[in-house]
């Protein structure tokens, strides 16, 4: 089952079709997962695409759709996670160790298939099925991937953190970024959209979206930080729901993309989509049974989305991993989302 109506929005479209995991399995035929994804339009053959928690098969903390490899999840879990959804991008993924830098990457000078399900540079942990005991991708240490190839999607691990997403429609050039507090000090935006450049993009054309991160009204973080924070990103000091001092990431982001020259009309916002599915799956029994089991915040599946007031905040929405959600609840593991792009 899906829904297919399309809402024009800035210079893409919002792409409607989302897979109802209410009504169909949430594995296939041969057991494989089928991830629920959240795909937005960017540009004519250039689609941003944001997983949820549904829709795979990693259990307990990590339930269910867990992409990241470094929280202790079984590795074959994981695996299988990753390939259900390179299946379902119909592309294969890129993947880079992230550390909160201010480093982009140039995707074409290195990609090249060494995993089932892409190129994996991120040193996830693996099985390497020799019999001598886990071991691990490579690792290429960056925050920002760019590409100019089609058929690779780009992706980016988040739990609270803020992927940016970026492509040039008329040349192709596109690129995603990981937009944590330090990434966005050190300038991981305008890296980003600087090596675009140096490919033949042209800031005044590119064309951003903002993926699911904690907001503003969520994010506590300290005197210290929030007006060192507020000093670099004015206007970002927030007063949270807690009561703390805290800061609003993506507000820093629109400054860095204006910093960088992209025109504030090119910024696409995925908050009338993700809120349109967040309603959709507000009877899905597989989300249902994650809150339940979240220990912050109601249980109550309607309770949870009823309070829901910013779509796109990964700790208010159940939709969406969330490290803080996990810190509060106690809990020793959480999984990562992933926000991609891709040029088709």
């Amino acid at each position: 089952m899906s829904n297919s109506t399309n809402e024009t929005a800035g210079s893409g479209q919002y792409d409607e079709t989302i897979l109802d995991s209410s009504a169909v399995s949430p594995t296939d035929a041969e057991g494989n997962p089928i991830p629920v994804t959240i795909p937005i339009d960017l540009a004519p053959g250039i689609k941003a695409i944001y997983t949820t928690r549904l829709g795979g098969l990693s259990a307990g903390d990590w339930g269910d759709l867990n992409l990241g490899g470094k929280s202790g999840d079984n590795p074959a879990t994981v695996k299988a996670n990753r390939v259900a959804l390179a299946k379902s991008v119909g592309a294969p993924l890129s993947l880079v160790a992230q550390v909160h830098s201010g480093r982009a990457v140039d995707v074409d000078d290195f990609f090249e298939c060494n995993a089932t399900y892409g190129c994996d540079f991120s040193g996830t942990i693996m099985d390497s099925g020799n019999g001598d005991g886990p071991a691990s991708y490579p690792r290429l240490e960056a925050d920002a991937e760019v590409t100019i190839q089609k058929g690779i999607a780009l992706g980016m691990f988040a739990a609270d953190c803020l992927p940016v997403l970026l492509a040039d429609p008329e040349t192709g050039v596109i690129a995603a970024a990981h937009c944590g507090r330090k990434g966005l000090q050190r300038g991981v935006i305008g890296s980003a959209a600087e090596m675009m450049v140096a490919k033949g993009a042209k800031t005044e054309r590119i064309v951003a979206t903002l993926g699911p991160c904690i907001c503003g009204d969520c994010y506590e973080v300290g005197d210290e930080i929030a007006d060192e924070f507020d000093a670099q990103f004015p206007g970002t000091f927030t007063l949270t729901r807690f009561g703390g001092p805290g800061i609003d990431i993506a507000k820093a982001a629109l400054q860095e993309l204006a910093e960088a020259g992209i025109p504030r009309d090119n910024v696409i916002d995925s908050t009338p989509r993700v809120g349109a599915a967040t309603q959709y799956l507000d009877q899905d029994a597989e989300l249902a049974a994650l809150c339940a089991s979240d220990g912050e915040g109601s249980p109550d599946l309607a309770e949870r989305i009823g309070g829901v007031r910013h779509s796109l905040c990964t700790l208010e929405n159940p939709l969406w991993y969330s490290h803080r959600r996990a810190s509060l609840a106690h809990k020793e593991h959480e999984g990562r989302l992933l926000a991609l792009i891709v040029r088709e």
